[in-house]
C-alpha cells in the first residue's frame, strides 16, 4: 500500500516537474526574444500565403518520415546561407560566366544535395498554393525551423519577409565567413562576433551538431598522425575504425547518443571528451565557453531557450527585404527579366565611378 502511494506521489511530482519545464520554456521564449529587423514580421505571410508554414511542414514530414537525416542537412543549409552574406538564399545559386557558386567553395561541397532539391520542392509546392510571393530564403528558414522541430526540438515562430539575393559570395567570401571544424574556440568567437553573435549564442547554435554526419576529412586532424589528447580513447579508436587513414572518405554521427534526435546530448558528448570536431571539443575546453556547454548539458529547457534566440538572431542576417533582391521562380537561378537586378548593377556601375 505504502509503495503503491510512494509510486503514486512520484509520478504526481514527474507531472508537475514537466509542467513547469514547459512552463519556463514558454516565458524564457518571451524573454529572450530579440528585435525583429525592419521589413520582416510575424505575420508577413497571414493574408499573402496563410497556409505557407503547414505546406511546408507536411512535405517535410513525409520526407523525415522516410529519412529523418534530411533534417541536419536543411539545418545546416539555413546556417551556411546566413553566415556568408545574410539569409539571402545565394547558397542556393549555381554558378555562373561570372564565377562558381558558394555551394562550389571547399565549405560547401557537403552540403547535401538532396537538401538543395527539397528546397525548391517546397518552393514549388508554396507557388501551386499561393504564386509566386515567397521567396526562397524564407522557404529555408522555415524548413531550418522545422527540420528542428521535426526532429524533436523545440516549437518556435520566425519572423518572415527575406527577399532572395542577386548574387553569390565569391570562394574566399566564403571561407571567411564559415570557420572550418579544425578551427578552435577563439577562432569562432572572433569570427560570429563579427555577426553580433556573443559566446553563448555560439555555443547554442553548435548545438546544431546534435542531429546529423560527417565526412572523416573534418576531423581526422585528431585522429592522425597521432590521437588528440582531448578526445576520450575509446572514443577516437571507434572512429579509426570508420576512418582507417586520414583519406578515408566515409561518415560517421556527429552526436553519438541521439544521432537523430535534437536534444542537448551534444554537450554530454563534449563534457565526456566526445565531441566530433576540433570546434566542438575546443567549446569545452575553453573557459570562456566551457560553463555554457556545463549548463547545457544538465538543462536541455535552457538550451531549447537560447538556441532559439541565437536562431532568431543568425536568421536576420544582412536581410534583404521591401524591393531589395527578387522573388526567384527557380532557387538556383537569378531571374532573367530581375528589374532589381538590372537597378543593382547600375548603382554598381555608379559607385564604381565615384571611386574612381
Amino acid at each position: 500500500m505504502a509503495s503503491a502511494s510512494s509510486s503514486s506521489a512520484f509520478f504526481t511530482f514527474l507531472i508537475i516537474l514537466t509542467f513547469l519545464s514547459i512552463s519556463h520554456i514558454k516565458v524564457s521564449e518571451a524573454q529572450a526574444t530579440p528585435p525583429i529587423v525592419k521589413g520582416l514580421s510575424w505575420t508577413f505571410y497571414n493574408s499573402k500565403c496563410p497556409k505557407l508554414e503547414s505546406i511546408i511542414r507536411s512535405e517535410l514530414k513525409k520526407i523525415f518520415d522516410k529519412d529523418i537525416g534530411q533534417a541536419a542537412g536543411l539545418l545546416r543549409l539555413h546556417f551556411h546561407d546566413c553566415f556568408v552574406q545574410g539569409c539571402d538564399a545565394s547558397v542556393l545559386l549555381d554558378g555562373s560566366a561570372s564565377g562558381p557558386s558558394e555551394k562550389d567553395a571547399p565549405p560547401n561541397l557537403t552540403l547535401r544535395t538532396e537538401a538543395f532539391k527539397i528546397i525548391e520542392k517546397l518552393r514549388s509546392s508554396v507557388e501551386k498554393q499561393c504564386g509566386r510571393i515567397v521567396s526562397c530564403a524564407d522557404i529555408t528558414a522555415v524548413a531550418a525551423r522545422d527540420a528542428v522541430f521535426l526532429s524533436g526540438g523545440p516549437e518556435y515562430k520566425i519572423p518572415l519577409g527575406r527577399r532572395d539575393g542577386l548574387t553569390f559570395a565569391t570562394r574566399e567570401v566564403t571561407l571567411q565567413n564559415l570557420p572550418s571544424p579544425t578551427s578552435n574556440t577563439t577562432t569562432i568567437l572572433n569570427s560570429l562576433a563579427t555577426k553580433n553573435l556573443n559566446p553563448t549564442d555560439v555555443v547554442a547554435l553548435s548545438g546544431g551538431h546534435t542531429i546529423g554526419i560527417s565526412h572523416c576529412s573534418s576531423f581526422t586532424n585528431r585522429l592522425y598522425p597521432t590521437q588528440d589528447t582531448v578526445m576520450d580513447k575509446t572514443y577516437g579508436k571507434n572512429l579509426k575504425l570508420t576512418c582507417p587513414t586520414n583519406t578515408t572518405d566515409n561518415t560517421t554521427v556527429l552526436d553519438i547518443r541521439s544521432p537523430n534526435k535534437f536534444d542537448n546530448k551534444y554537450y554530454v558528448d563534449l563534457m565526456n571528451r566526445q565531441g566530433l570536431f576540433t570546434s566542438d571539443q575546443d567549446l569545452y575546453t575553453d573557459k570562456r565557453t566551457k560553463s555554457i556547454v556545463t549548463d547545457f548539458a544538465v538543462n536541455q529547457s535552457l538550451f531549447f531557450e537560447k538556441f532559439i534566440a541565437a536562431m532568431l538572431k543568425m536568421g536576420q542576417l544582412n536581410v534583404l527585404t521591401g524591393s531589395q533582391g527578387e522573388i526567384r521562380a527557380k532557387c538556383s537561378v537569378r531571374n532573367k527579366d530581375s528589374k532589381s537586378f538590372i537597378a543593382s548593377v547600375a548603382e554598381d556601375v555608379v559607385e564604381g565611378f565615384l571611386e574612381m
